[in-house]
């Protein structure tokens, strides 16, 4: 008998910021697993948490969601990556239970890192589809998209091939 290992397909997005956040830049990749995918993030250049103010929304916590369209064209410099759609919500639910509503990403001295599961969908679902940071927190009752402002970031999914360090046994 002799160790042999494989590739195993992972869905990943490289995060790029826009004019509004140029300097962020990350990853998120989605692993299958049992009864769903388990979603992690790892992502700099966060702007910093600011408080609202005169009825204006604070800067972070920022809003992480799944867009419908795998574009991250930016558009208007002021507005961008406005050709990524609306949030990913193949079963038409209210907002705040939308397959693409995330948890918030909370920015440490502009970093942050996070891991969860979801069973709303597997990876190979989201192949093509965008993952957009916003500059402000979702509120997960807004509709239809909790108004979590403007879209600082934006990577579209496609399929990664990572190396299985787990050996299997073949037989000569």
């Amino acid at each position: 008998m002799r160790p042999s290992a494989s590739y195993y397909p992972v869905a990943i997005a490289y995060l790029k910021g826009g004019p509004l956040a140029p300097q962020l830049n990350g990853v998120v990749s989605f692993k299958d697993v049992p009864g769903g995918t388990e979603v992690c993030v790892v992502v700099s250049g966060l702007p910093p948490y600011q408080p609202g103010h005169n009825g204006e929304p604070p800067i972070g916590p920022h809003g992480f969601h799944l867009h419908v369209y795998g574009s991250c064209t930016i558009g208007d410099p002021n507005n961008p990556f406005q050709a990524a759609g609306d949030h990913w919500n193949p079963t038409n639910q209210p907002h705040g239970n939308h397959a693409g509503d995330f948890p918030v990403l909370f920015s440490n001295n502009s970093f942050a890192s996070m891991c969860f599961f979801t069973n709303a969908f597997k990876p190979a679902d989201v192949i093509g589809k965008s993952v957009i940071i916003h500059e402000n927190p979702d509120d997960y009752r807004t509709q239809p998209a909790g108004n979590a402002g403007k879209r600082l970031a934006c990577g579209i999914i496609k399929w990664n091939y990572q190396w299985n360090h787990q050996y299997s046994l073949q037989y000569y």
